[in-house]
């Protein structure tokens, strides 16, 4: 890896403009250090508190034009909003002020162990209040390594409303040496509050073409050229998701029986059959991803609370710690329903492209297929769909994310949307 922004795929303006942000933070805390040492001649005893002193917030200093206190990186899924975030965060942290992804400061910061970088990243289905004031009041103290505390959280869509309330307080008045980097799908209010996007300097990420990352898959990841080609497609310009199908036969499996599901669809009871088949799936992958975080999540728990042991008043303080383990199931539990609806989505997403296959085929648009393993079936129901009978079963699709986006029961959803796509 050449610097901290190499993993940041088709991207060229948001990376250029994250350079000159961290160029010129980098000016500030150079500025202040300089400022400090031209008084005395010996320079600060202790840089971290000394820069914090001099330096004020980011946007205060001349040098900071192009570096502000808050950020927000959108984009849709697979664009690299947290990979955006990370990458700055560490080039704010780099020992270069380059972020040149070889020094301590963006090895640690990309690694998620730097003392002065917090990560948020919700495993259920919202970040509290309780977590984002404790997380708001750590990134309050003063950097330990003399440059930035950073608070980076990814899918702040997920804030409680009360949440929202604790993280504007601290984006109104910000520490003098913290920055928050928030992760959102868009600036719109439902994704982020009007008030907290009025303090924050928009990022906007795209969907990178399919090219750039199947050159990313073929160069850096040694994965054959034709397979990197279709993978890219496939994964409609997600980096990850490109990654595991190319590497992971179980992915490409559920992704096989997914887009299987079209021509399963030959009547109402077929429809529930195949809306069960993909609830059961997903649900599947699910527990798989989280079994092995919860086994060890508990295990450690009710080691920390004496589980095992011996010692006189070991067995009461086990059955004490009911309260606790309770509320670890609790979390588990939201984990693996976000789980769930992740991998509920991706094979909706899979379901989309291939109904927009068809309709590309139906209208004769010169645009390159998603799946091009299944253009055989997609150009069968092109010849069997009329074009607006195919935009209905993919509306169907995109509604049916919606619903689950605002809490309607995956089951439901799933049912209405394949009694919608057998209906045309």
């Amino acid at each position: 890896m050449s610097d901290v922004f190499a993993d940041l795929v088709g991207q060229p303006e948001a990376v250029d403009l994250l350079r000159r942000a961290a160029a010129a933070a980098e000016a500030i805390r150079a500025a202040a250090v300089a400022e400090l040492v031209s008084v005395d001649g010996t320079g600060p005893t202790d840089p971290a508190v000394e820069v914090d002193r001099a330096a004020g917030t980011p946007d205060a200093a001349g040098a900071g034009s192009a570096m502000t206190h808050a950020w927000i990186f959108t984009g849709p899924p697979g664009s690299g909003r947290s990979v955006a975030a990370r990458a700055f965060a560490a080039a704010l942290q780099c020992q270069r002020g380059t972020g040149c992804g070889e020094c301590a400061g963006c090895h640690t910061t990309l690694a998620g162990t730097h003392a002065d970088v917090r990560f948020v990243v919700p495993e259920g289905l919202s970040i509290g209040v309780g977590e984002m004031r404790a997380l708001v009041l750590r990134a309050a103290s003063t950097p330990s390594g003399g440059r930035w505390q950073v608070l980076v959280i990814e899918d702040a869509d997920r804030l409680t409303e009360a949440a929202g309330n604790a993280l504007l307080k601290a984006i109104e008045e910000p520490p003098p040496r913290t920055v928050f980097l928030l992760c959102t799908p868009s600036t719109h209010p439902d994704d982020i509050s009007v008030t907290i996007r009025s303090r924050c300097r928009v990022v906007a990420l795209r969907q990178p073409p399919a090219e750039a990352v199947a050159a990313v898959l073929r160069d850096r990841d040694g994965i054959a050229p034709d397979v990197a080609a279709w993978a890219a497609a496939a994964a409609q310009g997600h980096v990850g998701r490109a990654r595991r199908l190319a590497g992971d036969p179980d992915a490409r499996k559920r992704r096989e029986a997914v887009l299987a599901l079209p021509r399963k669809l030959t009547g109402v009871g077929a429809c529930f059959d195949a809306a069960s088949a993909l609830i059961e799936a997903a649900e599947a992958e699910a527990s798989a991803a989280v079994a092995e975080a919860d086994t060890a999540e508990r295990a450690a728990l009710e080691t920390a609370l004496g589980a095992g042991g011996t010692g006189r008043g070991a067995a009461g303080a086990i059955r004490g710690a009911a309260g606790q383990l309770k509320d670890l199931e609790r979390r588990q539990k939201s984990r693996a329903t976000r789980a769930q609806r992740d991998a509920l989505d991706r094979a909706l997403v899979d379901l989309a492209g291939f109904y927009r296959d068809v309709l590309t085929r139906s209208l004769r648009a010169p645009v390159e297929p998603v799946h091009t393993d299944v253009a055989g079936m997609a150009n069968s129901a092109a010849g069997k769909w009329t074009a607006e009978g195919t935009l209905r079963r993919l509306e169907a699709v995109l509604g049916c994310r919606t619903a689950i986006e605002t809490n309607v029961k995956p089951r439901i959803a799933v049912e209405a949307m394949m009694l919608a796509l057998w209906r045309g």
